[in-house]
């Protein structure tokens, strides 16, 4: 089952998600989220909780996560990408906010054999090469989970990772991640299609086929 949707996207984000109906011919539902990915506990967690649970500690200076979720912590991703005959697909689109070093603290405990829709290693550098938080709504303390100074920060990557991690344990395939950076030069551009095909060409649960016009 999946959440209620909002209507307000960022530009890019939108953008993206066109290009990549157009690219892929897959449905994608927009500004959602199945589930399991809503409030995820210890249920939802399953084999996984040691590590999330260790990942929420190194944000918060050693807290304990509590087994369920506080009513409040209620999420939504970017989008879901459905292939007909395939795993859905969570996709998100990482813009600046998305980088830092909390991000880089949250990768840097990944189980080396997790499932990924992104390159690690590239996400990773960005991380640990922003030097400035961004500042005002982007860091205000986000209770009853993260409320100390940048919480906003820590929430957003904890809230990452585990869209990164919990996926391959609720049927869906390994989470899309496209980075501003890899795509803001182009995304306007009419060959756009063309070109994030080829980005997400080993992201995808299964190779893309060729489009009629390249067969």
């Amino acid at each position: 089952m999946i959440g209620p949707r909002i209507s307000v996207m960022p530009k890019l984000e939108q953008r993206v998600l066109q290009v990549l109906t157009a690219a892929t011919g897959a449905q994608i539902e927009a500004q959602t989220a199945p589930d399991w990915l809503i409030r995820p506990g210890r249920t939802e967690c399953g084999e996984l909780w040691p590590t999330i649970r260790a990942i929420y500690a190194a944000l918060t200076h050693d807290q304990d996560l509590p087994d369920v979720m506080p009513t409040r912590e209620r999420r939504r991703v970017d989008g879901v990408l459905r292939f007909a005959g395939r795993p859905a697909q969570i996709v998100e689109v990482d813009e600046s906010q998305h980088f830092n070093e909390f991000r880089a603290a949250t990768l840097n405990r990944y189980p080396e054999d997790i499932r990924l829709g992104f390159p690690i290693e590239r996400w990773l550098a960005a991380s640990r090469a922003k030097r400035k938080l961004e500042t005002s709504g982007f860091a205000r303390p986000c209770p009853p989970l993260f409320g100390m100074m940048n919480g906003r920060h820590r929430q957003r990557a904890f809230r990452d990772a585990l869209a990164d991690l919990l996926p391959d344990a609720h049927g869906f395939g390994p989470t899309i991640r496209i980075a501003d950076f890899e795509v803001e030069d182009w995304i306007w551009s009419p060959d756009a299609p063309d070109r994030l095909r080829v980005l997400i060409e080993d992201r995808v649960e299964r190779p893309l086929q060729p489009s009629p016009r390249q067969s």
